[in-house]
Order: structure tokens, then sequence, then C-alpha cells
């Protein structure tokens, strides 16, 4: 009997040095805190070897890596993993294309062709509409200069001289 005693002692204290031989909850949390270093952000707090992480994740990978973090480091038994994924930036929208009407362009295609010997235009419905003859060196400043008064559509029927 007393050997039975003596044994059931023994394993009790065995047991008690193997839980009290563990490591502390401030320990996990410290190794945890140090392996999600480049992580900024995230929180870990460890309470009876449960890790409870949270912060912003910039995505849902980073928020399972944070998890497999703590769940890799001896004595977790459990992760809680209270982590957030940040909202999406927005995505720039392209600022509205802006076509002038025909008053303001038929006003403006007079100015600009009149400085080009053999030209006309024509506006209707926002498209205008080039024709006559031009030499080849003059054909580009005209058409940059029909675009930036920002028809609809550029029709060029020029001859080149």
């Amino acid at each position: 009997m007393i050997m039975k005693i003596k044994s059931i002692l023994l394993g009790m204290s065995l047991a008690f040095l193997l839980v009290a031989c563990g490591p502390k909850d401030a320990d996990i949390q410290k190794e945890i805190a140090a392996k999600m270093g480049d992580m900024s952000g995230m929180e870990v707090t460890v309470k009876d070897g449960i890790a409870t992480i949270s912060g912003v994740c910039k995505d849902a990978a980073c928020k399972e890596s944070c998890e497999a973090i703590a769940k890799g480091i001896k004595g977790v038994k459990s992760v809680v993993n209270n982590c957030e994924i940040a909202a999406p930036e927005p995505v720039a929208t392209a600022a509205p294309v802006v076509i002038n009407a025909d008053s303001v362009l038929n006003t403006s295609i007079n100015e600009v062709v009149k400085t080009y010997s053999g030209v006309t235009a024509t506006v209707l419905d926002g498209v205008v509409t080039l024709k006559g003859d031009i030499k080849r060196d003059q054909l580009p400043a005209l058409i940059k200069s029909v675009q930036e008064l920002k028809p609809k559509k550029v029709e060029n029927k020029l001859t080149i001289k």
C-alpha cells in the first residue's frame, strides 16, 4: 500500500512539474509577438495557453498567416483570431469625357481652320468633318488643334498635297 501511495505521489509530482515547466503565457505572448513583428498593428494576448490575436490585416492571407504563426508556438492550446480585414482602397474613376456643344465647336473650329488655306470644317452632332487640301507637315498640328476643342469625333476627309 505504501508503494502504491509513493507511486501516486511520484506521478502527481511529475505531472505538476510538467505543467509548471511548460511555457508561461507571457513567454508565449512574447514569442508570438516577435514572430509577427513585421505585421504592424497586430496585437496578441495569451491567457491559459489561449492566444487571442487582433488588429487590421491587409487581406485574408495576412489574417491566416497571423493565426498560423500563433498556432505554431509551443504552449498555445488554441487561437482566437479577432483580426479584421481592411476595406479595399477605392478605385479612382476616370474623369468624365467632356464634349463641347455644336455652337461652341462651330465658333472655335472656324478660328482654327482659317489659318489653314484650303481647309473647311463642318460640325454636326459633335462630329467635326474636315475637308479640303492641306500640306502633309500641317496635318498633325491641325488635327491636334481640332481635338483640343473636345468634339465627339473628327472625320478627316482632307486631301494631302
